[in-house]
C-alpha cells in the first residue's frame, strides 16, 4: 500500500528519483509495480533483438543503477521502499527477459509469473526485503521474485514442452 503519492516535480527533480520510479511509470494511479514490470518489458522487447549476453549485462547493470538511485530516493522519501519506486521490477523483469524466448506466449507467462511472486512475496522474499535495507534491499526481493519465475517457467517448458 502506498501511504502518499509523491508528485512528478518530486520525481523529476534529481536523477535519481526519475530512475527509481521508472522515468514516471511509478507515477501510476494503480498497480505502480506492473507499470513498472511493463516498462521493463518494453526495454526488454526494444533489446531482445541483441546478444542475451548483452541484455544479461543491461539487466546487471539495471540493478547497479536501482540499488543506487533506490537508495537516494528512499532516503529523500523517508520511505525506504516506497511503492512507486519501480526500478525493481524493470531490471528484475529485463533478468527474466533474457532467459525466456522472445516469444509473446513465454514473455507473458513470465510477465504474469514475475507478478504473482512479487506481489504474493513467498519465503524467503518477504524475509530478504525486511533483512536488507537501503536501495540494495528493494532490488534484491525483485530478484528472487525473478528466480522463482524462471523456475516456474523452466519446470513448465520441462514437463509439457
Amino acid at each position: 500500500m502506498i501511504a502518499f503519492r509523491p508528485s512528478p516535480s518530486f520525481v523529476f527533480a534529481h536523477p535519481a528519483h526519475a530512475v527509481a520510479f521508472g522515468f514516471g511509470a511509478g507515477l501510476a494511479p494503480f498497480a505502480p509495480g506492473t507499470f513498472g514490470t511493463l516498462l521493463g518489458w518494453a526495454l526488454g522487447w526494444a533489446l531482445g533483438g541483441l546478444h542475451p549476453g548483452f541484455v544479461l549485462l543491461t539487466a546487471v547493470a539495471f540493478f547497479g543503477l536501482g540499488v543506487w538511485a533506490c537508495d537516494v530516493t528512499g532516503r529523500h522519501l523517508g520511505v525506504a521502499d516506497h511503492g512507486s519506486m519501480v526500478w525493481d521490477e524493470v531490471a528484475a523483469f529485463l533478468l527474466i527477459l533474457a532467459v525466456v524466448p522472445r516469444e509473446l506466449a513465454w514473455q507473458a507467462a513470465a510477465f504474469v509469473a514475475f507478478r504473482l511472486f512479487d506481489i504474493a512475496k513467498p519465503p524467503p522474499i518477504r524475509y530478504c526485503e525486511r533483512r536488507y535495507g537501503g536501495g540494495f534491499g528493494v532490488m534484491f526481493d525483485d530478484l528472487i521474485a525473478a528466480a522463482y519465475a524462471l523456475l516456474v517457467l523452466a519446470a513448465v517448458k520441462r514437463l509439457f514442452f
